[in-house]
């Protein structure tokens, strides 16, 4: 297998994906499903990925369970918790401001643009799978290491998020327990660890170093534009105490909350 055929297979899936999602999305008048699609796009990525490849080798098995488990976990999460709920105000905010507009203005600002985002971000998953490398080794180990981190991460912080919100005694407070004790966003840092992770075990096979643009833009966009940046500059809006919380609590990587003088 070639990397050219591998590459048009996987962006010709994206964009039927992402075409077929864009027109029931103008049915639904719902542009969040798109949301949902994110971790299931990158599943579909690495299962076409598999299928292009001539063996089943451990390190290729291993990079798509990863992809996998992420993916759905997501997936399966953001299906629950947007339940209900409507569109998401962000999109809703673009339908008002574009008008009779939106409808094609959202293939291409929405859906194409994820469509590519997640095409680049699973550089790790479709390069590891071009060819096998050697036996697993230490940097298999290590990737292993950094996606259990992640997982446990998103998992328990969502978990977390879910449990306080559940409550109507926290309506108006600011989540700082458990893991968002030591970081505003465990979600977007478990994210981040799970796509180095997914690096490291590529970065064993002959073209995974060629892929360090995939988590590099994962951590770009949760950083400074869909993640932390964003959420940010609404929620200081929407939660009195959040200034307070954001002087003692790291805004990415986990760490003690800083003693007020």
């Amino acid at each position: 297998m070639d990397a050219t055929t591998l590459f048009a297979a996987t962006a010709m899936a994206i964009a039927v994906c992402m075409g077929t999602l864009w027109l029931l999305s103008l049915a639904l008048r719902d542009a969040s499903i798109v949301d949902v699609f994110w971790g299931l796009g990158f599943v579909v990525i690495a299962a076409i990925s598999l299928a292009q490849t001539p063996d089943a080798s451990p390190r290729r098995c291993l990079l798509v369970a990863m992809v996998c488990l992420w993916g759905l976990r997501l997936a399966g999460y953001l299906l629950w918790r947007n339940a209900g709920r409507g569109e998401d105000p962000r999109y809703r905010a673009m339908r008002r401001h574009w008008g009779a507009r939106f409808w094609w203005v959202s293939l291409f600002t929405i859906f194409a643009l994820q469509g590519v985002l997640m095409w680049i971000v699973s550089l790790p998953v479709q390069l590891g799978l071009l060819a096998p490398g050697g036996p697993l080794g230490a940097l298999d180990a290590l990737g292993i290491l950094l996606f259990a981190v992640g997982i446990f991460f998103e998992t328990v912080g969502d978990w977390q998020l879910a449990r306080f919100r559940a409550d109507p005694a926290n309506a108006g407070r600011v989540m700082d327990r458990g893991l968002w004790r030591l970081t505003r966003h465990p979600n977007y840092f478990g994210d981040a660890c799970v796509w180095w992770g997914i690096f490291a075990v590529a970065l064993s096979t002959p073209y995974g170093p060629w892929s360090a643009v995939g988590p590099a833009l994962m951590t770009f966009l949760l950083l400074r534009v869909s993640g932390v940046a964003m959420l940010e500059r609404s929620i200081a809006k929407r939660r009195p105490g959040y200034a307070e919380y954001a002087r003692r609590t790291s805004a990415f990587l986990p760490w003690p909350p800083r003693r007020q003088g």
